[in-house]
């Protein structure tokens, strides 16, 4: 018996102290410059990428507020494109790439230790469900949440990376989902919309959506403001929206700048839908002014947009409103 039970012993020792032996190096998948830890003077601001191509000028605006420090990726998939791509654009000690594909990687120490001493971070592009299943209270949430609170650095993402940034987000439980789909059922399964592990205060109330033109993501992002107001009970939803190679800055006072060559889109809605049931088209008209929504031209040099704190008081650019599935646009 005793030799029994020194052998489910020797079994179960390896599996309970697996979580505790991830280190870095088995997490890091590379770093450009020196791999010396460095402490710089930062600014705070906020990245959402569209997707695609990378804006440069959105990342040299992050460089610029991390103060020539260490600009750490976190990803769950992908390679080491973004090191060399920063590195040489200069101004920086480090790119390091992070490769944090388990729950078990998520919850190393060592992991979140390094995402601290980060004087820039950016989440790349991937599976926003991974993210919310690998990260969510880990070490990894911990971290990002004490650089934004406490540290005050840029953070940034894109695609996938950018959804995770906003108070509330398609979080992709089921895959992707299509704007027609999500309009004739606001409840189909692929439509999974959830608080994110990441709290931004410029970001509250608002839900981010990327490749929007390209992919003609607009109805399924007004479906994903309407759960908000309907299961959460928001009083007035928000979105965020960019295309690909476009990004909104956001800077330490909330003014959003729009670099790239896309538009940026700010949804804001002041009214529940009249008809936001499983099975049923959506309906979202409120005599056809349902959702104000200001557009903004991407340029390299930065179109101003305005204060996220004090959502514009001029008139929208267009009206969008839902008649039984159907998304309609005004321009004014």
């Amino acid at each position: 018996m005793r030799a029994l039970l020194l052998l489910l012993f020797l079994e179960i020792v390896p599996f309970i102290s697996s979580g505790q032996s991830i280190t870095l190096s088995q997490v890091s998948i590379g770093i450009s410059g020196s791999a010396a830890d460095v402490s710089t003077s930062t600014e705070a601001g906020f990245v959402l990428a569209g997707g695609g191509k990378d804006v440069e000028e959105a990342m040299k605006w992050m460089i610029e507020r991390s103060g020539g420090g260490d600009f750490v990726i976190i990803r769950a998939s992908g390679s080491t494109g973004y090191n060399e791509f920063l590195f040489n654009m200069g101004g920086l000690n480090s790119v390091e790439t992070l490769m944090i594909d388990s729950r078990e990687k998520a919850m190393s120490p060592e992991v979140g230790k390094r995402i601290r001493e980060a004087e820039a971070l950016f989440i790349a592009g991937g599976d926003q469900w991974n993210y919310v299943n690998y990260w969510q209270d880990s070490e990894v949430s911990a971290a990002i949440q004490y650089l934004i609170n406490e540290k005050k650095i840029p953070v940034g993402g894109t695609s996938a990376g950018c959804a995770v940034l906003s108070e509330y987000i398609f979080d992709a439980r089921h895959d992707t989902v299509i704007s027609s789909d999500a309009l004739a059922n606001p409840y189909a399964e692929p439509v999974s919309v959830s608080k994110s592990f990441i709290k931004i205060p410029f970001l509250a109330n608002t839900i981010a959506d990327q490749h929007y033109s390209q992919r003609d993501r607009l109805g399924r992002h007004l479906v994903f403001m309407a759960r908000m107001a309907k299961d959460f009970e928001v009083p007035t939803p928000r979105g965020i929206a960019a295309d690909e190679r476009t990004a909104v800055c956001i800077d330490k006072n909330g003014n959003a700048t729009v670099f790239g060559s896309g538009n940026a889109f700010f949804l804001s809605a002041s009214s529940r839908p009249e008809f936001c049931e499983a099975t049923k088209p959506l309906e979202w008209n409120h005599n056809q002014k349902a959702v104000e929504v200001y557009i903004f031209q991407a340029s390299l040099t930065g179109t101003p947009a305005f204060n996220l704190l004090q959502w514009p008081a001029n008139k929208p650019n267009e009206y969008w409103f839902v008649s039984n599935g159907q998304l309609t646009r005004i321009k004014k």
